[in-house]
Protein backbone atom coordinates (compact mmCIF):
# COMPACT_ATOMS: atom_id res chain seq x y z
CA UNK A 1 0.00 0.00 0.00
CA UNK A 2 2.82 2.40 0.89
CA UNK A 3 3.95 2.01 -2.89
CA UNK A 4 0.96 2.97 -4.22
CA UNK A 5 0.65 6.10 -1.78
CA UNK A 6 4.03 6.95 -2.89
CA UNK A 7 2.86 6.71 -6.79
CA UNK A 8 -0.24 9.00 -6.39
CA UNK A 9 1.45 11.69 -4.41
CA UNK A 10 3.77 11.72 -7.93
CA UNK A 11 0.92 11.59 -10.02
CA UNK A 12 -2.45 13.59 -8.76
CA UNK A 13 -0.73 16.43 -6.82
CA UNK A 14 -1.74 18.73 -9.73
CA UNK A 15 -5.83 17.21 -10.15
CA UNK A 16 -6.26 18.00 -5.92
CA UNK A 17 -7.51 21.58 -6.98
CA UNK A 18 -9.81 20.05 -9.86
CA UNK A 19 -10.99 17.58 -7.14
CA UNK A 20 -12.00 20.67 -5.15
CA UNK A 21 -13.51 22.37 -8.04
CA UNK A 22 -15.67 19.60 -8.83
CA UNK A 23 -16.63 19.41 -5.05
CA UNK A 24 -18.15 22.66 -5.48
CA UNK A 25 -20.39 21.74 -8.29
CA UNK A 26 -21.36 18.50 -7.19
CA UNK A 27 -23.00 20.40 -4.41
CA UNK A 28 -25.00 22.98 -6.72
CA UNK A 29 -27.08 20.40 -8.18
CA UNK A 30 -30.58 20.38 -7.41
CA UNK A 31 -34.00 18.48 -8.92
CA UNK A 32 -32.76 16.05 -11.27
CA UNK A 33 -33.85 12.66 -9.51
CA UNK A 34 -31.19 10.11 -10.31
CA UNK A 35 -28.39 12.44 -8.27
CA UNK A 36 -31.08 13.08 -6.01
CA UNK A 37 -31.17 9.02 -5.36
CA UNK A 38 -27.46 8.90 -5.26
CA UNK A 39 -26.98 11.07 -2.85
CA UNK A 40 -30.14 9.40 -0.05
CA UNK A 41 -27.65 6.24 -0.96
CA UNK A 42 -24.79 7.86 0.01
CA UNK A 43 -26.18 9.17 3.30
CA UNK A 44 -27.88 5.62 3.93
CA UNK A 45 -24.14 3.95 3.64
CA UNK A 46 -23.15 6.64 6.05
CA UNK A 47 -25.70 6.17 9.06
CA UNK A 48 -24.88 2.68 8.51
CA UNK A 49 -21.24 2.94 8.98
CA UNK A 50 -21.85 5.51 11.88
CA UNK A 51 -23.58 2.28 13.34
CA UNK A 52 -21.35 -0.67 12.32
CA UNK A 53 -18.15 -1.44 13.57
CA UNK A 54 -15.40 -1.77 10.49
CA UNK A 55 -15.15 -5.50 11.43
CA UNK A 56 -17.91 -6.86 11.23
CA UNK A 57 -19.02 -8.76 7.92
CA UNK A 58 -19.90 -6.96 4.80
CA UNK A 59 -18.43 -3.41 6.46
CA UNK A 60 -15.92 -3.29 3.82
CA UNK A 61 -18.45 -4.01 0.87
CA UNK A 62 -20.53 -1.31 2.31
CA UNK A 63 -17.25 1.18 2.34
CA UNK A 64 -16.30 0.12 -1.16
CA UNK A 65 -19.66 0.64 -2.27
CA UNK A 66 -19.30 4.29 -0.70
CA UNK A 67 -16.37 5.34 -2.36
CA UNK A 68 -17.55 4.28 -5.74
CA UNK A 69 -20.45 6.58 -5.21
CA UNK A 70 -18.50 9.32 -4.19
CA UNK A 71 -16.45 8.86 -7.14
CA UNK A 72 -20.17 8.88 -9.39
CA UNK A 73 -20.91 11.97 -7.69
CA UNK A 74 -17.96 13.61 -8.39
CA UNK A 75 -16.22 14.10 -4.89
CA UNK A 76 -12.96 12.34 -6.44
CA UNK A 77 -10.66 13.41 -3.43
CA UNK A 78 -13.08 12.04 -1.15
CA UNK A 79 -12.88 8.79 -3.39
CA UNK A 80 -9.82 8.85 -3.41
CA UNK A 81 -8.90 8.93 0.55
CA UNK A 82 -11.79 6.43 0.88
CA UNK A 83 -10.01 3.49 -0.96
CA UNK A 84 -6.82 4.42 0.60
CA UNK A 85 -7.97 3.87 3.78
CA UNK A 86 -9.74 0.89 2.82
CA UNK A 87 -6.78 -0.80 1.27
CA UNK A 88 -4.66 -0.12 4.48
CA UNK A 89 -6.86 -2.62 6.22
CA UNK A 90 -7.29 -4.82 3.34
CA UNK A 91 -4.43 -4.51 0.92
CA UNK A 92 -5.51 -7.01 -1.15
CA UNK A 93 -9.40 -6.82 -1.89
CA UNK A 94 -9.96 -7.17 -5.24
CA UNK A 95 -12.68 -5.22 -5.76
CA UNK A 96 -11.45 -2.17 -4.00
CA UNK A 97 -7.93 -2.41 -6.12
CA UNK A 98 -10.51 -2.74 -9.16
CA UNK A 99 -12.69 0.02 -8.09
CA UNK A 100 -9.40 2.54 -7.23
CA UNK A 101 -7.77 1.93 -10.35
CA UNK A 102 -10.45 2.82 -12.14
CA UNK A 103 -11.17 5.78 -10.42
CA UNK A 104 -7.75 6.60 -10.67
CA UNK A 105 -7.94 6.36 -14.30
CA UNK A 106 -10.98 8.41 -14.53
CA UNK A 107 -8.56 11.27 -12.89
CA UNK A 108 -6.24 11.07 -15.25
CA UNK A 109 -3.49 9.24 -12.71
CA UNK A 110 -2.62 6.69 -14.91
CA UNK A 111 0.76 5.51 -13.69
CA UNK A 112 -1.11 5.00 -10.21
CA UNK A 113 -4.05 3.45 -11.89
CA UNK A 114 -1.36 0.58 -13.42
CA UNK A 115 0.29 0.42 -10.17
CA UNK A 116 -3.06 -0.25 -8.15
CA UNK A 117 -4.58 -2.97 -11.62
CA UNK A 118 -0.76 -4.71 -11.14
CA UNK A 119 -1.57 -5.02 -7.09
CA UNK A 120 -4.83 -6.67 -8.13
CA UNK A 121 -3.41 -9.11 -10.29
CA UNK A 122 -0.66 -10.28 -8.03
CA UNK A 123 -3.00 -11.21 -5.68
CA UNK A 124 -6.11 -12.08 -7.63
CA UNK A 125 -3.79 -13.65 -11.04
CA UNK A 126 -7.36 -15.66 -12.25
CA UNK A 127 -9.47 -12.87 -12.34
CA UNK A 128 -9.88 -11.55 -15.29
CA UNK A 129 -10.44 -8.07 -15.02
CA UNK A 130 -7.79 -7.14 -13.53
CA UNK A 131 -5.83 -7.99 -16.39
CA UNK A 132 -8.39 -6.30 -18.60
CA UNK A 133 -8.19 -3.03 -16.75
CA UNK A 134 -4.10 -2.94 -17.11
CA UNK A 135 -4.56 -3.79 -20.71
CA UNK A 136 -6.60 -0.99 -21.72
CA UNK A 137 -4.14 1.06 -20.01
CA UNK A 138 -1.13 -0.40 -21.54
CA UNK A 139 -3.17 -0.29 -25.24
CA UNK A 140 -3.30 3.84 -24.10
CA UNK A 141 0.03 4.03 -24.10
CA UNK A 142 1.17 1.81 -27.42
CA UNK A 143 2.67 -0.71 -25.20
CA UNK A 144 0.99 -3.37 -27.51
CA UNK A 145 3.17 -6.62 -26.66
CA UNK A 146 2.30 -5.84 -22.24
CA UNK A 147 -1.34 -5.14 -23.41
CA UNK A 148 -1.83 -8.02 -25.30
CA UNK A 149 -0.04 -10.72 -22.67
CA UNK A 150 -2.54 -9.40 -20.45
CA UNK A 151 -5.69 -9.55 -22.66
CA UNK A 152 -4.36 -13.23 -23.73
CA UNK A 153 -4.24 -14.25 -19.87
CA UNK A 154 -8.25 -12.98 -19.04
CA UNK A 155 -8.85 -15.19 -22.18
CA UNK A 156 -7.21 -17.95 -20.66
CA UNK A 157 -9.50 -17.71 -17.75
CA UNK A 158 -12.45 -16.88 -19.56
CA UNK A 159 -11.98 -17.76 -23.38
CA UNK A 160 -15.47 -15.84 -23.91
CA UNK A 161 -14.71 -12.47 -21.96
CA UNK A 162 -15.89 -10.04 -24.78
CA UNK A 163 -13.61 -7.12 -22.99
CA UNK A 164 -11.16 -9.02 -23.26
CA UNK A 165 -11.97 -10.06 -27.20
CA UNK A 166 -12.26 -6.32 -27.58
CA UNK A 167 -9.41 -5.00 -26.37
CA UNK A 168 -7.22 -8.14 -28.02
CA UNK A 169 -8.89 -7.33 -31.32
CA UNK A 170 -7.84 -3.51 -30.82
CA UNK A 171 -4.07 -4.89 -30.26
CA UNK A 172 -3.82 -6.59 -33.56
CA UNK A 173 -5.88 -3.93 -35.14
CA UNK A 174 -2.81 -1.45 -34.21
CA UNK A 175 -0.29 -4.17 -35.43
CA UNK A 176 -1.95 -4.12 -38.67
CA UNK A 177 -3.20 -7.64 -38.39
CA UNK A 178 -6.83 -6.77 -39.82
CA UNK A 179 -7.89 -10.21 -40.05
CA UNK A 180 -7.03 -11.35 -36.49
CA UNK A 181 -8.75 -8.13 -35.45
CA UNK A 182 -11.71 -8.95 -36.89
CA UNK A 183 -12.23 -12.39 -35.49
CA UNK A 184 -11.74 -10.90 -31.64
CA UNK A 185 -13.57 -8.02 -32.35
CA UNK A 186 -16.60 -10.41 -33.99
CA UNK A 187 -16.64 -12.33 -30.57
CA UNK A 188 -16.11 -8.90 -28.56
CA UNK A 189 -18.83 -6.99 -29.79
CA UNK A 190 -21.55 -9.77 -30.86
CA UNK A 191 -24.60 -8.55 -28.36
CA UNK A 192 -22.05 -5.38 -26.91
CA UNK A 193 -22.31 -2.87 -29.52
CA UNK A 194 -23.45 -0.32 -27.28
CA UNK A 195 -22.27 0.81 -23.84
CA UNK A 196 -23.62 3.90 -22.11
CA UNK A 197 -20.60 5.53 -20.38
CA UNK A 198 -21.56 7.16 -16.30
CA UNK A 199 -22.60 10.33 -15.93
CA UNK A 200 -21.75 12.54 -12.97
CA UNK A 201 -23.65 15.72 -13.76
CA UNK A 202 -26.05 17.75 -11.42
CA UNK A 203 -28.59 17.89 -13.20
CA UNK A 204 -30.56 16.39 -16.72
CA UNK A 205 -27.75 15.65 -19.24
CA UNK A 206 -27.28 16.09 -22.58
CA UNK A 207 -27.83 12.84 -24.53
CA UNK A 208 -25.68 11.41 -27.33
CA UNK A 209 -24.65 8.86 -29.43
CA UNK A 210 -20.99 8.73 -30.09
CA UNK A 211 -20.36 6.87 -32.96
CA UNK A 212 -16.98 4.64 -33.19
CA UNK A 213 -15.33 1.90 -35.12
CA UNK A 214 -13.92 -1.13 -33.90
CA UNK A 215 -10.94 -0.93 -35.60
CA UNK A 216 -9.82 2.51 -34.58
CA UNK A 217 -9.52 5.81 -36.75
CA UNK A 218 -11.90 7.54 -34.53
CA UNK A 219 -11.98 10.89 -33.30
CA UNK A 220 -10.84 11.60 -29.76
CA UNK A 221 -13.40 12.83 -27.39
CA UNK A 222 -12.38 12.70 -24.03
CA UNK A 223 -11.30 16.31 -23.91
CA UNK A 224 -14.69 17.86 -24.51
CA UNK A 225 -17.50 15.39 -24.05
CA UNK A 226 -17.77 15.90 -20.29
CA UNK A 227 -19.03 13.47 -18.08
CA UNK A 228 -20.57 16.30 -16.16
CA UNK A 229 -22.56 17.84 -19.18
CA UNK A 230 -23.11 14.67 -21.48
CA UNK A 231 -24.78 11.55 -21.04
CA UNK A 232 -23.01 9.38 -23.81
CA UNK A 233 -24.23 6.21 -25.22
CA UNK A 234 -20.99 4.44 -27.41
CA UNK A 235 -22.10 2.39 -30.37
CA UNK A 236 -19.12 0.10 -32.67
CA UNK A 237 -21.21 0.87 -35.83
CA UNK A 238 -19.58 -2.13 -37.98
CA UNK A 239 -21.00 -4.15 -34.95
CA UNK A 240 -24.72 -3.04 -34.01
CA UNK A 241 -27.71 -5.54 -34.91
CA UNK A 242 -29.94 -3.21 -36.75
CA UNK A 243 -32.96 -4.70 -34.99
CA UNK A 244 -31.88 -3.36 -31.34
CA UNK A 245 -33.29 -0.16 -30.42
CA UNK A 246 -30.79 3.68 -30.23
CA UNK A 247 -30.87 4.89 -26.71
CA UNK A 248 -32.63 7.90 -26.37
CA UNK A 249 -30.55 10.91 -27.85
CA UNK A 250 -30.80 14.67 -28.78
CA UNK A 251 -27.43 14.26 -31.21
CA UNK A 252 -25.31 12.41 -33.11
CA UNK A 253 -21.54 12.78 -33.04
CA UNK A 254 -19.96 10.49 -35.60
CA UNK A 255 -16.52 9.97 -34.17
CA UNK A 256 -15.49 7.88 -37.15
CA UNK A 257 -13.14 9.89 -38.80
CA UNK A 258 -10.85 7.77 -40.59
CA UNK A 259 -11.68 7.10 -44.39
CA UNK A 260 -9.25 4.75 -45.07
CA UNK A 261 -9.72 2.88 -42.46
CA UNK A 262 -12.97 2.71 -41.62
CA UNK A 263 -15.40 2.14 -44.38
CA UNK A 264 -17.19 -0.35 -43.49
CA UNK A 265 -18.18 0.99 -39.69
CA UNK A 266 -19.03 4.85 -42.10
CA UNK A 267 -21.12 2.45 -44.48
CA UNK A 268 -23.09 1.37 -41.09
CA UNK A 269 -23.05 4.54 -39.22
CA UNK A 270 -25.53 5.81 -42.52
CA UNK A 271 -27.65 3.48 -42.18
CA UNK A 272 -27.96 4.19 -38.40
CA UNK A 273 -28.26 8.27 -38.82
CA UNK A 274 -31.26 6.69 -41.49
CA UNK A 275 -33.35 5.63 -38.19
CA UNK A 276 -33.38 8.62 -36.35
CA UNK A 277 -33.98 12.63 -37.13
CA UNK A 278 -31.60 14.13 -34.66
CA UNK A 279 -28.80 16.54 -36.09
CA UNK A 280 -25.54 14.74 -37.02
CA UNK A 281 -22.21 16.16 -36.43
CA UNK A 282 -19.68 15.21 -39.10
CA UNK A 283 -22.24 12.92 -42.07
CA UNK A 284 -20.23 10.12 -42.26
CA UNK A 285 -21.18 10.46 -45.88
CA UNK A 286 -19.16 13.34 -45.92
CA UNK A 287 -16.46 11.74 -43.72
CA UNK A 288 -16.36 8.74 -46.87
CA UNK A 289 -14.75 11.56 -49.00
CA UNK A 290 -11.55 12.53 -46.82
CA UNK A 291 -9.61 9.65 -47.69
CA UNK A 292 -5.95 10.48 -48.62
CA UNK A 293 -5.87 9.68 -51.96
CA UNK A 294 -9.61 11.33 -52.44
CA UNK A 295 -7.84 14.60 -50.56
CA UNK A 296 -4.94 14.97 -52.90
CA UNK A 297 -7.48 14.54 -56.10
CA UNK A 298 -10.12 16.96 -55.26
CA UNK A 299 -8.31 19.75 -53.06
CA UNK A 300 -5.50 19.98 -55.32
CA UNK A 301 -8.20 21.83 -57.90
CA UNK A 302 -8.61 24.53 -54.97
CA UNK A 303 -6.43 27.87 -55.50
CA UNK A 304 -3.07 28.32 -53.71
CA UNK A 305 -3.60 24.87 -52.27
CA UNK A 306 -0.85 21.76 -53.45
CA UNK A 307 -1.12 18.14 -52.82
CA UNK A 308 1.28 15.15 -52.61
CA UNK A 309 0.04 13.02 -55.49
CA UNK A 310 -1.03 9.82 -53.80
CA UNK A 311 -1.58 6.25 -55.10
CA UNK A 312 -2.15 2.91 -53.37
CA UNK A 313 0.02 -0.09 -54.55
CA UNK A 314 0.56 -3.80 -53.67
CA UNK A 315 3.53 -4.34 -50.71
CA UNK A 316 4.49 -7.26 -52.40
CA UNK A 317 5.04 -5.59 -56.00
CA UNK A 318 6.60 -2.57 -53.69
CA UNK A 319 9.03 -4.88 -51.98
CA UNK A 320 9.64 -7.12 -55.21
CA UNK A 321 12.33 -6.69 -57.33
CA UNK A 322 10.80 -4.73 -59.64
CA UNK A 323 9.22 -2.10 -57.31
CA UNK A 324 11.47 0.67 -58.40
CA UNK A 325 10.09 -0.41 -61.67
CA UNK A 326 6.68 0.06 -60.82
CA UNK A 327 7.33 3.18 -58.85
CA UNK A 328 8.71 5.11 -62.04
CA UNK A 329 6.15 3.84 -64.24
CA UNK A 330 4.01 5.76 -62.27
CA UNK A 331 5.75 8.77 -62.58
CA UNK A 332 6.99 8.93 -59.09
CA UNK A 333 10.87 10.08 -58.12
CA UNK A 334 12.88 9.90 -55.19
CA UNK A 335 12.48 10.91 -52.60
CA UNK A 336 9.10 9.69 -51.72
CA UNK A 337 6.99 8.44 -48.67
CA UNK A 338 5.28 5.27 -48.19
CA UNK A 339 2.54 4.68 -45.53
CA UNK A 340 0.68 2.05 -44.09
CA UNK A 341 -3.66 3.16 -44.51
CA UNK A 342 -5.07 3.56 -41.25
CA UNK A 343 -2.85 4.79 -38.71
CA UNK A 344 -1.74 8.03 -37.21
CA UNK A 345 1.12 10.37 -35.19
CA UNK A 346 3.58 9.48 -37.96
CA UNK A 347 3.66 4.84 -37.30
CA UNK A 348 4.36 3.31 -40.17
CA UNK A 349 5.33 6.56 -42.05
CA UNK A 350 8.33 6.60 -43.51
CA UNK A 351 10.81 8.60 -46.45
CA UNK A 352 12.36 6.68 -49.02
CA UNK A 353 15.74 8.26 -50.13
CA UNK A 354 16.39 6.38 -52.97
CA UNK A 355 15.21 3.64 -55.22
CA UNK A 356 17.66 1.45 -53.40
CA UNK A 357 16.05 1.65 -49.77
CA UNK A 358 12.17 0.78 -51.23
CA UNK A 359 12.60 -2.40 -51.15
CA UNK A 360 13.34 -3.21 -47.54
CA UNK A 361 11.36 0.02 -46.85
CA UNK A 362 7.85 -1.40 -48.30
CA UNK A 363 8.73 -5.22 -46.51
CA UNK A 364 8.85 -3.38 -43.34
CA UNK A 365 5.49 -1.70 -43.51
CA UNK A 366 2.29 -3.77 -42.41
CA UNK A 367 -0.86 -3.82 -44.43
CA UNK A 368 -0.99 -5.48 -47.88
CA UNK A 369 -1.25 -2.04 -49.83
CA UNK A 370 0.99 1.25 -49.06
CA UNK A 371 0.41 4.51 -50.23
CA UNK A 372 2.99 6.14 -52.46
CA UNK A 373 2.81 9.94 -51.34
CA UNK A 374 4.96 12.43 -53.13
CA UNK A 375 7.38 14.06 -51.12
CA UNK A 376 6.36 17.82 -50.42
CA UNK A 377 9.26 20.08 -49.08
CA UNK A 378 8.27 21.84 -46.15
CA UNK A 379 11.34 23.71 -45.04
CA UNK A 380 11.77 27.30 -44.31
CA UNK A 381 15.47 28.96 -44.95
CA UNK A 382 16.75 27.54 -41.36
CA UNK A 383 16.94 24.35 -42.55
CA UNK A 384 13.71 23.34 -40.28
CA UNK A 385 10.86 21.75 -41.19
CA UNK A 386 7.15 23.48 -39.83
CA UNK A 387 3.46 21.48 -39.89
CA UNK A 388 0.82 23.35 -38.85
CA UNK A 389 -2.22 22.42 -37.82
CA UNK A 390 -5.80 24.04 -37.79
CA UNK A 391 -9.28 22.94 -36.45
CA UNK A 392 -12.30 23.44 -38.43
CA UNK A 393 -15.30 23.66 -35.68
CA UNK A 394 -18.87 24.72 -38.15
CA UNK A 395 -18.14 27.68 -39.89
CA UNK A 396 -14.97 28.62 -38.10
CA UNK A 397 -11.07 28.19 -38.72
CA UNK A 398 -8.65 27.99 -35.44
CA UNK A 399 -4.78 27.97 -35.05
CA UNK A 400 -4.32 24.99 -32.89
CA UNK A 401 -0.12 23.84 -32.94
CA UNK A 402 2.70 25.12 -34.99
CA UNK A 403 5.26 22.34 -34.85
CA UNK A 404 8.96 22.78 -36.13
CA UNK A 405 11.63 20.25 -36.04
CA UNK A 406 14.94 19.49 -37.99
CA UNK A 407 13.37 16.08 -39.17
CA UNK A 408 10.52 15.80 -42.39
CA UNK A 409 8.68 14.05 -39.88
CA UNK A 410 7.08 16.58 -38.17
CA UNK A 411 4.72 15.79 -35.32
CA UNK A 412 4.07 18.06 -32.14
CA UNK A 413 5.10 15.54 -29.44
CA UNK A 414 8.69 14.61 -30.66
CA UNK A 415 9.63 18.04 -32.30
CA UNK A 416 12.05 20.52 -31.22
CA UNK A 417 9.34 23.06 -29.53
CA UNK A 418 9.73 21.76 -26.06
CA UNK A 419 13.88 22.67 -26.33
CA UNK A 420 14.01 25.62 -28.47
CA UNK A 421 12.09 29.20 -27.00
CA UNK A 422 12.22 30.58 -30.42
CA UNK A 423 10.48 27.77 -31.90
CA UNK A 424 8.19 28.43 -29.09
CA UNK A 425 7.99 31.87 -29.60
CA UNK A 426 7.25 31.65 -33.30
CA UNK A 427 4.33 29.25 -32.51
CA UNK A 428 2.93 32.42 -29.96
CA UNK A 429 2.70 34.23 -33.16
CA UNK A 430 1.00 32.03 -35.55
CA UNK A 431 -1.16 31.41 -32.32
CA UNK A 432 -2.42 35.07 -31.80
CA UNK A 433 -2.50 36.09 -35.32
CA UNK A 434 -2.55 33.29 -37.78
CA UNK A 435 -3.62 35.33 -41.04
CA UNK A 436 -0.32 37.96 -40.69
CA UNK A 437 1.95 34.41 -40.06
CA UNK A 438 -0.03 32.52 -43.31
CA UNK A 439 -0.58 35.33 -45.52
CA UNK A 440 -3.62 35.63 -47.74
CA UNK A 441 -3.22 33.40 -49.97
CA UNK A 442 -2.81 30.41 -47.47
CA UNK A 443 -6.05 31.80 -45.69
CA UNK A 444 -7.80 31.79 -49.09
CA UNK A 445 -7.20 28.26 -49.13
CA UNK A 446 -7.52 26.87 -45.65
CA UNK A 447 -11.41 28.61 -46.08
CA UNK A 448 -12.02 26.80 -49.96
CA UNK A 449 -11.03 23.49 -47.99
CA UNK A 450 -13.22 23.92 -45.00
CA UNK A 451 -16.42 24.43 -47.75
CA UNK A 452 -15.23 21.32 -49.35
CA UNK A 453 -14.66 19.12 -46.40
CA UNK A 454 -18.36 20.12 -45.22
CA UNK A 455 -17.73 18.89 -42.04
CA UNK A 456 -18.41 20.26 -38.39
CA UNK A 457 -15.29 18.70 -36.68
CA UNK A 458 -12.25 18.51 -38.69
CA UNK A 459 -8.68 19.58 -38.68
CA UNK A 460 -5.90 20.63 -41.32
CA UNK A 461 -1.94 19.51 -41.23
CA UNK A 462 0.12 21.52 -43.44
CA UNK A 463 2.75 23.38 -44.63
CA UNK A 464 3.74 26.82 -46.33
CA UNK A 465 5.60 26.46 -49.89
CA UNK A 466 8.25 29.06 -50.76
CA UNK A 467 5.43 30.94 -53.03
CA UNK A 468 2.92 31.29 -49.84
CA UNK A 469 1.19 28.62 -51.16
CA UNK A 470 -0.95 25.49 -49.02
CA UNK A 471 1.41 22.61 -49.24
CA UNK A 472 -1.39 20.33 -47.97
CA UNK A 473 -0.45 16.80 -45.57
CA UNK A 474 -3.39 16.27 -44.21
CA UNK A 475 -7.56 17.29 -43.84
CA UNK A 476 -9.97 14.49 -42.09
CA UNK A 477 -11.69 14.35 -38.54
CA UNK A 478 -9.34 12.60 -37.20
CA UNK A 479 -7.53 15.32 -35.39
CA UNK A 480 -7.09 15.65 -31.84
CA UNK A 481 -7.11 18.62 -29.23
CA UNK A 482 -4.65 17.66 -27.19
CA UNK A 483 -4.78 20.35 -23.96
CA UNK A 484 -1.44 21.46 -23.03
CA UNK A 485 0.84 19.83 -20.04
CA UNK A 486 1.01 21.95 -16.63
CA UNK A 487 4.79 22.86 -17.93
CA UNK A 488 4.80 26.61 -17.46
CA UNK A 489 6.67 26.64 -21.12
CA UNK A 490 3.27 25.45 -22.65
CA UNK A 491 1.35 28.99 -20.72
CA UNK A 492 1.09 30.55 -24.04
CA UNK A 493 -0.93 27.82 -25.96
CA UNK A 494 -3.80 27.30 -23.42
CA UNK A 495 -5.97 29.97 -24.36
CA UNK A 496 -5.77 28.25 -28.04
CA UNK A 497 -6.51 25.18 -27.03
CA UNK A 498 -9.18 26.46 -24.51
CA UNK A 499 -10.70 28.41 -27.24
CA UNK A 500 -11.00 25.46 -29.69
CA UNK A 501 -12.87 23.46 -26.85
CA UNK A 502 -15.54 26.06 -25.85
CA UNK A 503 -15.93 26.02 -29.76
CA UNK A 504 -16.83 22.47 -29.74
CA UNK A 505 -18.95 22.39 -26.62
CA UNK A 506 -20.39 25.10 -28.13
CA UNK A 507 -21.92 23.58 -31.51
CA UNK A 508 -22.86 20.47 -29.79
CA UNK A 509 -24.64 22.32 -26.94
CA UNK A 510 -26.25 24.97 -29.77
CA UNK A 511 -27.14 21.53 -32.30
CA UNK A 512 -28.47 19.64 -29.37
CA UNK A 513 -31.12 22.41 -27.56
CA UNK A 514 -33.95 22.05 -30.27
CA UNK A 515 -33.56 18.33 -30.90
CA UNK A 516 -36.27 16.38 -29.23
CA UNK A 517 -35.26 13.04 -27.71
CA UNK A 518 -35.27 10.56 -30.44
Amino acid sequence: MEAIEAELARTVTGLKQNAADSRDIAGSGRGWAPRLAQESRLRQLDDRLARQPVEEAGAIDVEIERAVLLGALDRRQDAQQAFIDILRRQPTNFSALNEFGTLLTNMGAIDAACRVYSEAILHHPLNPMGHINLANLLLRANRHAEARGHYEAALRVDPEHAQAHQGLGAVLSDLGDRAGARHHFQKGFRDNAISTLPYRGTKPPVALLQLVSSGGGNIPTASFLDDCTFLTSVIVTDYLDPSIPLPPHQLIFNAIGDADLCEPALEAAVRLIARTTAPVINDPRAVMKTGRISNARLLRAIPGVKTPRTIAMARDSLAGPDGAVSIASQEFTFPLLLRSPGYHTGRNFILVETAAELSAAAAGLPGEDLLVIEYLDARGKDGNARKYRVMMIEDHIYPLHLAISQKWKVHYFTSDMADKPDHRLEEQRFLGDMPAVLGDKAIAALERIKVALDLEYAGIDFGIGRDGELLLFEANATMVIAPPDPDERWEYRRAAVGKILDAVVAMIMQKSAGASRA
